[in-house]
């Protein structure tokens, strides 16, 4: 038997077809584009991910036998808003995840007790609830015609099934679940203007959902009868494939926004902290996260401005030293943990004559991992402590850049050995569960190639401007 995994990026899908031993027999990948119409705002047309799901699926059948494809999982980035009507037809342009024009919608139903009770989270600008109050503010006619709001993976899977479902860990960063109960709040839901009809079922992410159409299964080559998991949100779904599934797993990501997740075997959230306390894609587990919004993407954004190839800005960056005066605070697109701002924006500071690319690129390094630092102290203030972690994400390609992180955080940081090891393998582990029913015996963790130290003679000057950094931020937020 085979499985798929399919992980709707940002910037690409991305689809993985896995044995029973979980070795991945193909891949591949089809990028997709983000609009930007005004400051703060990101989209993506669902159509987008129609097309692309079915470009994937091609090129995994001329790759591959998909005839013993037994299960799909599902992953997908978080917190859009995908609206249909009655028809199922997309009413408008997907609002992502890291789009902020509803801080002023985030900031009022933040200021009701009942949100933070109930989800154990702030109501960030990013998440799916504020985004909703901005589309009935904005455009009361698009609001009045939906029928139904689906994350964005669910929209994919109701391509995929033709039915409406949602799991706990996408479903906990809407600002509409119980997280602790892990069902809708019915209150919640009322407090911005919908109901429980206007939402998708909810399963565990490990669960069955539905089954894959038969038209689709005969284009694509599949039998009959695959079954579709719940699957799980980008991260929870990233975690099932690093294996970080038990207390005190724990794994850092540098894509295109960071997160410092650590599995939790029961439900301890701390709003004011700015951590998200999520439900995992497992029953009965829960999941904390420092999330900043960009990671990788300060290092893109630095690629665009100077006309150099991200890989060529870290790829002669010599051995680790002291950080410079140069400080690069990374809020390009706001930021969550700790700040809960969605106003603030990037800044270099401490410029002079003799700044080159190459400490430009350090001072961004550096800024994205003293970003880290603040998750990893509002962790510490929610009582969850992390000894090692692992290291994915397109970033952890780098060696200086971990060993720049391990520094700052104190924090061993283990290097898989090979494989991608992210939210696709996760999405196809999970659709092995459900058809097999097995869960912590399949998502395990993978071997280690090395582990990144912290640099101990470095820590105390990079502790130093860690509090520098600190110290910028509180001037910056005031301006």
């Amino acid at each position: 038997m085979t499985y798929i995994g399919l992980d709707l990026g940002t910037s690409s899908l991305k689809a993985i077809l896995m044995d029973e031993n979980q070795s991945i027999l193909a891949e591949h990948a089809v990028p997709l584009t983000v609009s930007r119409g005004a400051a703060g705002w990101s989209e993506q047309h669902p159509s987008q991910w129609g097309d692309a799901l079915n470009l994937a699926m091609q090129a995994l059948q001329t790759k591959a036998d998909l005839s013993s494809v037994r299960g799909i999982g599902l992953s997908g980035h978080m917190h859009g808003a995908t609206l249909l009507d009655a028809d199922d037809q997309v009413l408008r342009p997907c609002i992502l995840w890291n789009d902020t024009r509803a801080s002023a919608e985030a900031a009022k139903l933040d200021s009701d007790p009942q949100f933070r009770d109930l989800t154990g989270n702030i109501v960030f600008a990013g998440f799916t609830a504020p985004k909703l109050v901005w589309v009935q503010n904005n455009e009361p006619d698009i609001f009045a015609k939906v029928a139904k709001v689906l994350l964005p993976k669910d929209y994919l899977r109701l391509i995929l099934t033709g039915d409406y479902v949602a799991e706990m860990s996408d479903a906990a960063g809407t600002s509409w679940l119980d997280v602790a109960k892990r069902d809708w709040s019915d209150d919640l839901l009322a407090a911005t203007g919908l109901t429980r009809e206007q939402m998708p079922r909810l399963v565990e992410g490990c669960a069955a959902s539905a089954q894959l159409r038969d038209a689709l299964a005969q284009t694509w080559g599949l039998p009959k009868g695959v079954i579709v998991a719940g699957g799980g949100g980008d991260n929870a779904a990233s975690a099932i494939g690093a294996g970080v599934v038990k207390k005190g797993d724990a794994f850092l990501s540098l894509g295109t926004s960071g997160v410092l997740f650590a599995a939790c075997d029961a439900y301890r959230p701390d709003a004011a902290s700015a951590v998200h306390t999520f439900c995992h894609a497992l029953p009965d587990t829960w999941h904390q996260m420092g999330v900043i919004l960009a990671a990788t993407d300060a290092l893109q954004w630095l690629s665009q401005l100077t006309g150099t190839p991200a890989s060529e800005l870290t790829a002669d960056l010599g051995d680790l030293r002291a950080p410079s005066r140069t400080l690069f605070l990374p809020y390009i697109s706001g930021e969550r943990t700790p700040h809960n701002d969605a106003k603030i924006r990037g800044q270099f500071l401490h410029l002079d004559t003799s700044t080159d690319i190459k400490q430009a690129t350090r001072a961004v390094l550096e800024g994205v991992a003293f970003a880290f630092g603040d998750c990893q102290a509002a962790l510490h203030s929610t009582g969850t402590e992390i000894q090692s972690a692992l290291a994915i994400g397109g970033g952890a390609k780098s060696d200086y850049w971990l060993q720049v992180i391990a520094t700052t955080l104190a924090l061993p940081l283990q290097v898989p050995k090979d494989g991608d090891f992210g939210a696709a393998l996760g999405a196809a582990r999970l659709g092995m569960m459900a058809v097999t029913g097995r869960t912590i015996e399949i998502a395990t963790m993978p071997p280690i190639l090395k582990t990144i130290q912290p640099d101990t003679q470095l820590m105390p000057a990079f502790h130093d401007t860690q509090a520098r950094y600190r110290a910028a931020y509180s001037v910056l937020k005031d301006l």
